[in-house]
């Protein structure tokens, strides 16, 4: 990956009308939300909510020059099933949920605590755990999932737990996996390079291209746990866009 230590002028301006653009429209439409979000059958809710999504990906094409290719869609099983996935920024957890809509993400609970943005995320239904506490964790991701896939709802989960550096992987959990077993649902894998055009931590948006790639269905029948999620990490590294 390109080490990006100086940026142009333009990068940064640019930058800072989306982180503007980008919030001040969260926050306009997290109150439309609230007010009009609960009356809603879950599915319409859930394309409301996200108009907010679908306007920030308008403004890092239009904006920011960010180009988004999306491989093997083809493969998203109909259906219930769990995507194990590579986690490097905030983007990915926005275009998800355009990419399988409607889904259940697996999130820190703190997330709902936060004004405005934690509002409309928690109408979407997601899972949500305490990280500090693990087998509480694990006991609620295996609880809440099996309710979501029995619900015919995709579960997405980041089994790194934490944002990693473009090229990089962390160490994969198998609470994903886990869920696949006893729910009886297929895994996909994705890959992506989003850090290399949103870095984490950061405030700067980077022209380029993002690539997902989204692997054939990983079968849970008749697996062990430990199995299917080194078979999904061997994927993501083998398939990383770069």
């Amino acid at each position: 990956m390109t080490q990006h230590t100086h940026y142009s002028l333009s990068i940064k301006i640019r930058s800072v009308l989306f982180f503007v653009l980008y919030n001040l429209a969260g926050i306009i439409h997290s109150f439309f939300c609230v007010l009009i979000g609960p009356f809603l059958p879950y599915r319409r809710r859930y394309q409301f909510v996200n108009l907010w999504t679908r306007f920030a990906m308008w403004l890092l094409k239009h904006l920011n020059g960010v180009r988004i290719k999306v491989e093997g869609q083809d493969n998203l099983p109909p259906g219930a099933f769990v995507v194990l996935a590579n986690h490097q920024s905030s983007f990915e957890t926005f275009y998800m949920q355009l990419l399988i809509s409607p889904q259940a993400t697996v999130l820190k609970r703190e997330l709902l605590w936060l004004p405005f943005f934690g509002w409309g995320l928690a109408l979407l239904k997601p899972i949500t755990i305490n990280r500090r506490n693990g087998s509480a964790a694990l006991k609620s991701v295996l609880q809440q999932g099996k309710q979501r896939l029995g619900q015919g709802i995709p579960v997405v989960i980041y089994p790194e737990g934490t944002r990693q550096a473009p090229g990089t992987l962390g160490k994969f959990n198998h609470g994903g996996s886990m869920l696949a077993c006893q729910a009886g649902v297929p895994v996909v894998a994705i890959s992506h390079n989003s850090g290399n055009c949103w870095p984490a931590r950061s405030w700067i948006r980077l022209p380029g291209t993002i690539t997902l790639r989204i692997s054939p269905p990983i079968h849970s029948d008749g697996k062990k746990a430990k199995a299917i999620t080194e078979e999904a990490e061997t994927w993501i590294h083998q398939h990383y866009p770069g």
